[in-house]
């Protein structure tokens, strides 16, 4: 029988893969993410940040002993044109506006100054069956 997160080797509310940023001004990063994403989590200057967006875990650390290192990342969210605007209106650059995808998500395109894409949607409905 196999482990899983829940069995013990990863701390409780993770999930297996945890993904990571590394970023120069990581403060300002953690104000983007709570800003736009409603994230939760505090800043602390001496070790990894442990951001919750919705379900999952996001890790930020200050650029230094590693090197700054972007993500790309694809985020599911209530309203993704509300979520699109609020990322715009915090120093975020449109990549993509928010659109219907084929596979059922309306989905929008951004990326932040510290080089993350973030790609925001919202399922809106069934893919289509062809």
């Amino acid at each position: 029988m196999r482990k899983t997160a829940r069995s013990g080797f990863a701390p409780e509310g993770w999930h297996t893969v945890t993904p990571r940023i590394v970023a120069h001004d990581a403060e300002r990063l953690v104000e983007f993410l709570k800003r736009v994403f409603a994230a939760t989590g505090a800043y602390r200057a001496d070790r990894p940040v442990e951001m919750k967006i919705g379900d999952s875990i996001i890790m930020v650390t200050e650029a230094g002993v590693r090197d700054p290192m972007p993500a790309f990342l694809y985020v599911y969210v209530d309203d993704a044109d509300e979520t699109y605007r609020k990322a715009i209106s915090t120093g975020a650059k449109s990549l993509e506006e928010p659109s219907d995808q084929p596979y059922g998500d309306r989905r929008g395109m951004v990326r932040d100054q510290w080089g993350n894409t973030w790609q925001i949607a919202t399922r809106r409905g069934r893919p289509d069956a062809t």
